[in-house]
């Protein structure tokens, strides 16, 4: 894993003032901006709001160039996720340029333009010098987390007030506190639609196969093909897998990713995973890697459960994989779980020796590794994109990607008052999906 200091060249400094939890930011009484605000279940609007103003001296203001609709963000739009305050601005994928840079910011000045990681990290404290940065133990403000699990982990942007309530990215300014640590300075030759993607899904699914332990000649299966699962699966190639399977039922989503990297697919609405796994594969698959999240309930127990509110997350994608992996094999969860799941099958998972790791993603310790993937043109996300939109079409667009309508797999957004085709760093797009 790259350190933080190695993100760019040259060493990057990190202010040594007092570290703090981070606030929300100060705002201004006459300037506003737009952004898409989060008011209750399926309600994302579209609203003009006051435009955030530098709070701490180690701030940065960024003017957003682009922003995404991260499958997470589907998670907080159903209301699955807990703590989301009507008012809050959603959004943690976002790039932009500085517009404005704080006394205490050492490595950055306005007019940089810079990939913001969605995960809020010091870059000073123990976990953070450990490279644990997701796990960083300042910047969140509340207790809520720690009273569920035991420790808060980091803030992050625009998701649940359990991870802070911390103004997102879907929107034209945002303040982003501890810059030098949570800003990417970005060269000219990597453009927008690729930089952006840094601020989560390229190190999240770079993450998760990590995690999996995938190593040359692997069989490896991929629950849940969005975005982040159809870059697992090219990671998995470039990791030397020999047989990569995507799982899915969405026939867009399939073809996409079967077209794109050569894979194998299974759509679950037409077989029974396991059964065909474990047909194929007598002995069980190397890895399993869990890309969809807590409330895909497939079974009739859980969906009943579920809706009435007795489980908070469904273990029926995990319930799968522990069956299809094999005794000592490996299983990796980057799809989000937020609470509790019931019949797990614990005595499985202990009796066949698996190994399980989940976590959000330390990525700023991965940054260096993932961009110089993207400038050998080795790992090329392309073909995930599939719409380009306006902010003001977040609304329509939040409802379409849950929804699974349209083929929608990635979303890139650009403020309304700039062109969605920047020629300077936009790439061109083909609806056709890059073929590896």
């Amino acid at each position: 894993m790259a350190g933080l200091f190695e993100q760019t060249p040259g060493k990057q400094e990190v202010s040594s003032a007092p570290i703090t939890p981070v606030q929300k930011p100060l705002l201004s009484n006459a300037l506003k901006m737009h952004a898409l605000v989060w008011h209750g279940n399926k309600d994302i609007r579209y609203e003009e709001v006051p435009q955030p103003l530098l709070t701490d001296p180690r701030d940065v203001l960024v003017k957003v160039t682009a922003s995404s609709i991260c499958g997470t963000d589907c998670h907080l739009y159903s209301g699955s996720v807990p703590e989301m305050h009507s008012g809050d601005i959603v959004g943690h994928e976002f790039m932009g340029v500085i517009s404005e840079a704080g006394t205490g910011v050492r490595n950055f000045k306005a007019g940089d333009r810079v990939v913001v990681a969605a995960v809020i990290v010091c870059g000073q404290c123990e976990f953070c010098k450990r490279e644990e940065f997701s796990a960083c133990a300042v910047t969140n403000p509340t207790s809520k987390q720690k009273e569920q699990m035991g420790q808060k982990l980091s803030a992050i942007f625009g998701f649940s007030h359990i991870t802070g309530g911390i103004p997102g990215g879907q929107a034209e300014y945002v303040r982003v506190p501890y810059a030098d640590a949570n800003c990417l300075k970005l060269p000219d030759n990597v453009p927008d639609d690729k930089a952006l993607l840094l601020s989560d899904i390229i190190p999240t699914s770079y993450f998760g196969v990590e995690n999996a332990e995938i190593k040359k000649g692997d069989t490896v299966a991929i629950w849940g093909l969005g975005p982040v699962g159809m870059l697992a699966c090219r990671w998995a190639q470039i990791k030397g897998a020999a047989k990569v399977i995507g799982i899915d039922n969405v026939p867009e989503r399939l073809q996409r990713a079967q077209k794109a990297l050569g894979i194998d697919v299974l759509n679950f609405n037409e077989c029974d995973v396991v059964k065909q796994l474990t047909t194929l594969y007598p002995h069980g698959i190397d890895a399993g890697i869990e890309c969809a999240g807590s409330e895909y309930a497939k079974s009739f127990t859980h969906k009943a459960e579920m809706a009435l509110g007795l489980e908070q997350d469904t273990s029926d994608i995990l319930t799968e994989i522990i069956q299809c992996v094999r005794p000592f094999g490996h299983i990796s969860i980057v799809g989000v779980y937020v609470g509790t799941a019931n019949h797990f099958p614990i005595g499985p998972f202990m009796q066949k020796g698996q190994t399980m790791r989940g976590g959000n993603v330390p990525l700023h310790g991965y940054w260096k590794t993932c961009l110089q993937y993207l400038q050998s043109g080795e790992f090329d996300p392309s073909f995930v994109i599939t719409t380009h939109a306006p902010l003001s079409d977040g609304p329509k667009l939040y409802s379409d990607f849950y929804d699974k309508k349209k083929g929608i797999v990635k979303i890139i957004l650009r403020p309304d008052n700039l062109p969605l085709n920047l020629p300077l760093h936009e790439m061109t797009y083909s609806k056709t999906p890059t073929k590896y």
